[in-house]
């Protein structure tokens, strides 16, 4: 490794390693596991050169995708849950339980990213299943500022999602 490497290196450790550890611990919950992560995530982006010569938006999207799906497969792994082999397989299989589980802390988190006033019209709507006029009313605004607050809270929501690796 040249001294041009170890520059990079720590380059790319000081500009993504909060960010994408603060994510890792939003998503787990675990200090030590958040660190695993980041070295992992950080390994492989240096093992890809293609990925730290794109922009920064995209490079940023790269990473938060890599610790994603690498605290998927860790959840997912039999070390994790301390699986036994048996002879027999059970008969109930529970399908996407961890996939529903992590999206829902990645919505979550992508929704904390976005305006109050812009979450709130969004929530009701969608998890609500309230109108136009029936959000107006809990509100107490016009249609017209729930409809104009629908708008740049999904566009929010969709940079937050990009943001973090989950859109295009």
């Amino acid at each position: 490794m040249t001294d041009d490497d170890d520059e990079r290196l720590a380059a790319l450790y000081d500009v993504h390693a909060a960010p994408i550890r603060r994510y890792v611990v939003s998503l787990t919950g675990n200090h030590g596991t958040a660190d695993d992560v980041v070295q992992e995530t950080l390994l492989r982006a240096w093992r890809t050169p293609r990925i730290l010569e794109q922009d920064a938006s995209t490079t940023r999207a790269w990473f938060f995708t890599v610790a994603r799906h690498i605290v998927i497969d860790e959840a997912r792994s039999a070390r994790r849950r301390h699986e036994l082999p048996v002879a027999e397989p059970p008969d109930r299989v529970v399908d996407g339980e961890t996939d529903r589980l992590f999206d829902a802390m990645l919505i979550s988190d992508a929704l904390a990213a976005v305006s109050p006033d812009h979450r709130a019209v969004v929530v009701a709507a969608y998890y609500g299943g309230r109108s136009v006029d029936e959000i107006a009313e809990e509100l107490g605004i016009p249609s017209g500022t729930v409809k104009s607050r629908m708008h740049y809270g999904l566009r929010a929501l969709r940079l937050a999602l990009q943001e973090r690796g989950v859109t295009r």
